[in-house]
């Protein structure tokens, strides 16, 4: 089942120079595919188009229900509320010993603060309040580039174990990470 839909996208901040042409995509459920290339090529403003922030001069775009997960885990905390406090205001709690006890963290780790945890530990908390949510696609902003080397293992290995749930698109710079955890990979530069 198709969870995002880009059929022949036309994008550009200057209409003159267009960062997307023509560009499609097709992400379902259960599939996760990785948007590679340099700084400045439009993976994120292609994030940005999906969530509805920036519109396209041409083509459409649709998809189910969004969560994110981004590169810096403390700055998509707010510092002055506990975790559970901030999972609370945006996705129900159901569920949330289940997925708490999965993922390997202990309940007392989301009553704390953001500053409280380390990098790896609020990025758990991260993927934790993208799934309570229930989305269709998660949109990966390099969730793993401010992690050590063994924590971005664990913490991409955690995530691909919920893809019978969702669509994960995944922005990296890392091609061995694409490689080792995609089932596309699009090289961005290459698609324009």
């Amino acid at each position: 089942m198709s969870v995002l839909s880009i059929d022949s996208l036309d994008f550009g901040y200057a209409k003159d120079k267009l960062l997307y042409r023509d560009f499609s995509l097709e992400l379902k459920r259960g599939e996760l595919i990785s948007i590679v290339g340099k700084s400045g090529s439009g993976k994120s403003t292609l994030f940005e188009l999906i969530s509805g922030n920036l519109k396209p001069i041409k083509g459409s775009i649709s998809c189910g229900k969004i969560a994110w997960v981004f590169q810096d885990p403390y700055s998509s905390f707010h510092p002055s509320y506990s975790i559970i406090e901030q999972i609370a205001d945006i996705a129900s709690l159901d569920g949330i010993d289940s997925i708490i006890a999965d993922i390997g963290i202990e309940y007392s780790l989301i009553e704390k603060y953001p500053h409280q945890l380390s990098g790896g530990e609020l990025q758990r908390c991260s993927i934790l309040r993208a799934l309570l949510m229930k989305p269709d696609i998660i949109l990966c902003d390099e969730p793993t580039s401010a992690l050590d080397n063994l924590i971005q293992l664990d913490v991409m290995k955690l995530m691909l174990r919920y893809l019978d749930r969702v669509g994960i698109l995944l922005i990296t710079h890392d091609m061995d990470l694409a490689k080792w955890s995609s089932d596309v990979i699009i090289d961005i530069e290459n698609k324009i």
